[in-house]
This record gives C-alpha cells, sequence and structure tokens, in this order.
C-alpha cells in the first residue's frame, strides 16, 4: 500500500477531495493510505504560533523552525522509509516522471507552508523542494493535492484501465497527448477527423503520434 502524509496547517482542505472520484477509490480499495498532520499540534505556547516576523523586515510572516521541524520528525517517526517533500515556488518542477518516481518510492510526506514562506534552515531536514508551476498559491496545500492526485493514478489497480496511465500526456516520449472526439461524429458543423473513422489501426497510430507532434510544437515547444 502506498503511504502518504500531508503536514498542513488546514487538514480539512484535504477531507472533500479525498472523498471523491478516483482518490476516493484508492482509498477504500486499500491501495493508498493519506494522513494528515497538524503542524500546530507540534508548536509551543499559549496561542500555539507557527509565524513570525521576518528578520530584516518586509510584509508578510515567515513559518517558524521549531513546530514545522517537530512536525516532520513525527512524521518520519511514524514512516521510517518516508521521503519529504518541501512544497515551495522555489523547488525543482513536479512533472509526470516525478511522480512515477514518488510511486516508485511507497512512502511520500508533503510538507505544506503558508504566509511569506518557510524559516530556510527548514530546508535541512526535507529530502526534496518540489514545485507545480511559475506561480504563487495562497498556500502548499493546493500543491499536495497536485501532487496526490498525480500520484495516485499511476498506483497499480487504480485505473480501470492500465491504459489509461501510460497514454497520458507526458508520459510517452514526454509530449502531450492527442485530440480525442467520441459521438456525435458531426457536432454544429465540426466533423470528427477521418483518419479516426477510417477503422485502420495504423493509420489512426500515425495520426495520432502526428498530432502530439503539432500539438506538442505548438503549446509547449520546451518539451
Amino acid at each position: 500500500m502506498f503511504h502518504a502524509q500531508v503536514l498542513t496547517l488546514f487538514p480539512e482542505f484535504f477531507v472533500s477531495p479525498l472523498s471523491c472520484s478516483i482518490p476516493k477509490r484508492a482509498i477504500e480499495a486499500d491501495l493508498v493510505h493519506v494522513d494528515c498532520i497538524q503542524i500546530r499540534d507540534f508548536s509551543t505556547g499559549k496561542h500555539h504560533k507557527v509565524d513570525d516576523n521576518p528578520y530584516g523586515g518586509g510584509p508578510g510572516m515567515v513559518m517558524k523552525p521549531e513546530p514545522l521541524v517537530a512536525t516532520i520528525r513525527e512524521a518520519r517517526r511514524r514512516d521510517a522509509d518516508t521521503h519529504v517533500v518541501m512544497l515551495t515556488p522555489a523547488g525543482v518542477p513536479f512533472t509526470q516522471n516525478k511522480a512515477l518516481e514518488y510511486v516508485e518510492k511507497q512512502h511520500l510526506t508533503l510538507l505544506c507552508g503558508r504566509y511569506e514562506g518557510f524559516d530556510e534552515r527548514i530546508c535541512d531536514y526535507v529530502d526534496e523542494q518540489l514545485s507545480v508551476g511559475d506561480y504563487v498559491l495562497s498556500g502548499g496545500e493546493a500543491a499536495a493535492l497536485c501532487v496526490l492526485d498525480a500520484v495516485i493514478r499511476l498506483l497499480p489497480g487504480v485505473l480501470g484501465s492500465p491504459e489509461s496511465a501510460v497514454l497520458d500526456s507526458f508520459s510517452e516520449e514526454g509530449i502531450l497527448d492527442w485530440p480525442h472526439y467520441t459521438r456525435p461524429e458531426e457536432f454544429e458543423g465540426k466533423k470528427v477527423p477521418s483518419e479516426l473513422l477510417s477503422g485502420n489501426h495504423a493509420e489512426i497510430e500515425r495520426w495520432r503520434r502526428e498530432q502530439s507532434r503539432l500539438r506538442s510544437q505548438q503549446r509547449r515547444d520546451k518539451l
């Protein structure tokens, strides 16, 4: 079973997304188990403070090292094999290959930040820093859900058809998926490409690969 832990100030953020669709089915089938650990439980003092003003001044607050490191240590105590990932815009990009790496690890802990970010010293206590894109979110929870969803659907037995994950965008040759069509054959004057109606599997395969190449070239030329 794949074991995921999420270190967060907002465990409730994950209740609804993990209670529907593919994640729900995976959890109910005992293919994955997700634990949320409340960071604030590991803060000291009357008010359970987890943030403070930044040294040097500036806007916003910074997450303190003491409660974060204590939470990370608790995660490692619960799962000695876990791979701890800090979610931050400064991390390496999250990709399909990275999701496959996490599937192989079978033990994953995601650290969610808030406010202006983490005290830099926390970086010494994680295994990896990861970014889900070049933009800023209100917190790491949305990023953690992105990673969880991408990983869960790759777990053996989760999808109805194993081919679905294999043929996804980025999975084959690092390129985008081809265009998909279904019934009706014509909709508001727009027709399904004739190649897909030919019944010639070799021709269909050629068309799909060419469309994937063109789409990747037009939209994501860096791929």
